[in-house]
């Protein structure tokens, strides 16, 4: 999958998004509860597995994704991006202030080893791990 290059390289925090609902227009927050904040090597980790997903069709479902992550730089005033990962029609929807529109739409094999593994390191999130940052979403995106 393609992620925005420097982005990646100037991503220090991210947030995961077990998502509640879509949002109400695109290009907004995805809805839900933050459970975990991943830095340093979870970053990079984390992050080398959604470049590493593999490519897939689309498979019908009407996009109903359950998790997200938000990509943050050291200022974390505003979201670098939001990437919300459907795992039944292998659909990711990315938006923020570095991507641009050939990147907001692709498609990702899920029962890849990558997809699998990033799955897995969404649904380990500890509850109540995750905190709110002052500001909240209000602020994630212009």
């Amino acid at each position: 999958m393609l992620l925005p290059a420097e982005a990646v390289a100037a991503t220090v925090l991210i947030e995961v998004v077990r998502i509640s609902a879509l949002p109400a227009e695109r290009g907004v927050p995805y809805p839900g509860r933050v459970v975990a904040h991943w830095a340093g090597s979870e970053v990079a980790d984390a992050l080398a597995l959604v470049q590493n997903l593999p490519g897939s069709e689309q498979h019908r479902c009407g996009f109903s994704p359950g998790w997200s992550i938000r990509a943050y730089e050291d200022a974390l005033d505003l979201a670098l991006f939001e990437a919300a990962f459907c795992f039944r029609c292998h659909e990711v929807r990315m938006h923020g202030t570095a991507v641009p529109p050939a990147l907001a739409t692709q498609f990702f094999d899920a029962d890849a080893p990558p997809a699998q593994a990033l799955l897995a390191l969404f649904r380990a999130a500890p509850p109540g791990r995750g905190r709110p940052r002052p500001g909240g979403a209000r602020r994630l995106f212009k």
